[in-house]
């Protein structure tokens, strides 16, 4: 059986591992049937090879029984042949739990959650644990949370789920948590960003978000200032202190922005630096040269500005005066 597992591609140390959980099979009869079913559904010699080293007990399985209807019945309810591959590739656990009870109800709640088909497999492909939650037990009851004591609808909580399904897997106190370090912080849950601050604080521990502070000081920002910041740009906290460094540095000493100022419109530190900070102030500069811009400007609603708006107001009406400025934004 070891050969056998080391003809589909695995190493010797792997295979003789995964020979543990099949060591009562006598012989090859019903792996040989497994991998049959399996590529006859599209799977190919890489796919198995994953799922062998993954669940070797997948070997195990019965085709008619077990593999053949849970594979039915995720295209009864319209998966195709390549999503199949994806999701059993990626979650390879779900051919070990019961379909009707547990694969697809949780199927049809996330999909739900995410409000696309498309958002599911991508999120079910990133192989993050939050497909293996108890919804009951775990997500609607922290769903009821932020409804009932926060104020955060299911909707909008949704809109952070979809961008990181762990957010509403974690435990009720872990997340309890959240909201007390959010008010400390200064955040009501009254405010419409508090969601996005629950959010950026599950990214960052409480000893990463004092070193945040603590680094900010260089630049001349007190705690306050950092917690004024914090509560109108939370992700903020989720930027390296390297890429922070780099945009502080631009803002103050090529742009001429004071600490406090970066402080007040900390939406400035969510912009990239080489696609937008640098770019629109180089087309500034350049007006300037050229004597077609002599008025005082705000650089938070400047860097601020869609890139549509930015186009028309700045790079469009002087295309004939100075037609460099569209190579210089390069959008």
């Amino acid at each position: 059986m070891v050969e056998y597992l080391t003809s589909w591609g695995l190493p010797a140390t792997k295979a003789a591992k995964a020979y543990e959980q099949i060591a009562h099979l006598q012989s090859t009869k019903r792996p040989d049937a497994v991998l049959s079913f399996m590529e006859s559904q599209g799977f190919g010699s890489a796919h198995l090879r994953k799922l062998i080293s993954l669940r070797p007990r997948f070997l195990c399985c019965d085709v008619e029984k077990n593999l053949a209807p849970k594979l039915q019945s995720l295209r009864d309810i319209g998966f195709s042949r390549s999503d199949l591959v994806d999701i059993i590739v990626a979650q390879p656990g779900i051919l070990f739990l019961n379909f009707n009870r547990s694969v697809l109800p949780r199927l049809k709640t996330w999909e739900s959650i995410f409000g696309s088909r498309e958002l599911l497999i991508k999120h079910i492909k990133s192989k993050t644990r939050f497909f293996s939650c108890n919804i009951e037990k775990v997500v609607s009851r922290n769903l009821k949370f932020l409804a009932d004591e926060c104020g955060i609808p299911e909707e909008r909580a949704c809109l952070a789920i979809r961008m990181n399904p762990s957010f509403i897997v974690q435990k009720l106190d872990s997340l309890r948590t959240l909201v007390v370090r959010a008010e400390e912080i200064g955040k009501p849950r009254t405010s419409r960003m508090f969601l996005w601050t629950l959010y950026a604080l599950r990214m960052v521990s409480k000893e990463r978000y004092d070193a945040k502070v603590k680094f900010m000081k260089i630049f001349g920002w007190s705690e306050s200032d950092f917690a004024s910041a914090f509560v109108k740009a939370p992700n903020i906290v989720c930027s390296s202190q390297e890429a922070l460094q780099r945009k502080m540095d631009f803002l103050i000493k090529e742009v001429g922005c004071t600490p406090s100022y970066i402080a007040h419109h900390p939406h400035i530190l969510l912009l990239s630096l080489e696609k937008r900070i640098i770019p629109r102030f180089r087309v500034l500069e350049m007006l300037k040269s050229k004597g077609l811009w002599t008025s005082k400007y705000q650089p938070s609603s400047f860097f601020n500005l869609s890139n549509i708006k930015f186009r028309e107001k700045y790079v469009l009406c002087y295309k004939d005066e100075v037609p460099e400025l569209l190579d210089v934004l390069r959008v």
